[in-house]
């Protein structure tokens, strides 16, 4: 198995290091005339309970990515060096300290530091606050992960993308993994975070089940705090009221946590546990994470990604750098990185290779398609601001050097899973998914 992520004990010498490691980056490229820089502000989790899974990994991928790019040694048709030949200039953020932070922080970036770009956001709390800001600035903004839907099912935006789907079809994709695995389910509970992704992934969830499981009954609905470490009354419930299937959107350390909790007390060999969004949890785990549990990764991700010569190259780079595979947050990275690139490339060449504005960035994401190394992106939810993506499902089983890997790995298309242009998710989710386009 590989060894977990290597991180510094403190939390602040972890931002200091990463950001310092920024700081060398730029210190490396040629000094340039503004016009032949294109910076970007890229925002993720470099402290706190998050970081070590999550925003860590991320940036390792996003730094990992600049760089080859800069060099020009990525494939193509991502072969031109930078943007367009602009050398991309990275400025690094911590995500740590809730919204009003996180607005502060963005409006520094976008007047200040005068990014030409931002790429960021995990949480969906922060993407929710941040949305109407970058809006507010006309500053050209890519969420690059954080899972509810409501930022284009809620609002209307010029200026704000999201290069990722959202969470609805982490779910629709659960609960169809099940089916097609043929699993009997008559009950089924949920532990989820109380904020807009443990609601809104719950929700998703509880949904499609009654479309596709129309007999299971729900047993518990557990909703711990973000961030609370301690989970021995929510495990307890689960095993008083035993359900066919535990049902968990939780992520980074709130998911380490809990595994970890629950492994002793038989919650895996009681019920058929599924997480969500979990893989990104199994390298830090390593042989404590159990086997048999349903494991989603918001797309399709490391084990689950399919065999092209991109993943490939991004696969064996990833794990060549980092000594450890790479999991959905360096992936939605990386496909939110080339999006930009597509983005801008696209612009440059409508407006005769110069710098593009934040209204022609605009413009030029709207609606596009790109490939990534999960698969292709298309942007056609939320008037073209939002992307839709394939998922894969895989469970957690032991391989012949007795690393805990993905099996029974089954991948869906994009159009199954996410609802189409114009109709909210759960509105989808209820009606029967009308218009799901599956292979079977």
């Amino acid at each position: 198995m590989p060894e977990p992520y290597k991180t510094n004990p403190s939390r602040r010498g972890l931002a200091a290091a990463l950001i310092g490691s920024v700081a060398a980056l730029a210190l490396a490229m040629p000094a340039s005339a503004a016009d032949d820089t294109f910076k970007v502000g890229i925002v993720t989790f470099l402290s706190g309970q998050a970081a070590q899974s999550f925003g860590v990994p991320a940036w390792n991928g996003g730094k990992m990515l600049v760089e080859k790019l800069n060099a020009g040694e990525v494939p193509a048709p991502y072969d031109k060096k930078g943007f367009g030949g602009l050398t991309i200039e990275p400025v690094v953020i911590d995500e740590a300290g809730g919204a009003s932070t996180q607005v502060q922080e963005f409006r520094n970036l976008a007047q200040r530091e005068n990014v030409d770009a931002v790429v960021g956001y995990v949480s969906s709390g922060d993407c929710l606050a941040i949305a109407p800001v970058a809006e507010e600035l006309k500053q050209f903004t890519i969420l690059y992960d954080c899972g509810t839907p409501r930022v284009f099912e809620d609002g209307e935006y010029e200026y704000v993308f999201r290069t990722a789907a959202h969470a609805t079809q982490d779910n629709v994709g659960l609960a169809r993994y099940l089916k097609k695995k043929g699993k009997e389910v008559n009950t089924f509970s949920g532990i989820n975070q109380d904020y807009a992704w443990g609601h809104d992934s719950w929700n998703d969830f509880k949904a499609a089940m009654g479309q596709i499981y129309p007999d299971a009954e729900v047993v518990a609905e557990l909703y711990p705090a973000f961030g609370a470490g301690q989970y021995g009354t929510e495990i307890s419930a689960l095993m008083q009221k035993p359900a066919d299937v535990v049902h968990s959107s939780l992520w980074g350390g709130d998911l380490q946590a809990m595994t970890l909790q629950a492994l002793p007390r038989g919650l895996y060999q009681r019920s058929q546990v599924v997480y969500s969004a979990g893989d990104h949890v199994m390298p830090p785990l390593g042989g404590n994470m159990p086997e048999g549990v349903i494991v989603g990764a918001r797309g399709a991700y490391g084990f689950m990604a399919p065999e092209t010569e991109l993943n490939k190259w991004w696969f064996d780079n990833y794990k060549q750098t980092y000594d450890v595979f790479p999991v959905q947050a360096p992936y939605r990275m990386a496909q939110a990185l080339l999006g930009l690139k597509a983005a801008v490339e696209k612009a440059m060449e409508a407006n005769g290779g110069k710098k593009p504005t934040d209204e022609e960035l605009a413009a030029a994401l709207k609606g596009l398609s790109w490939e990534s190394p999960g698969g292709k992106i298309e942007m056609v939810l939320g008037n073209g601001h939002q992307a839709i993506q394939p998922i894969g499902f895989g469970t957690t089983m032991k391989n012949a050097d007795g690393e805990v890997i993905l099996g029974d790995v089954i991948r869906f298309d994009a159009r199954c899973v996410n609802p189409p242009p114009g109709t909210k998710s759960v509105d989808w989710i209820n009606a029967g998914f009308p218009g799901a386009e599956c292979s079977d």
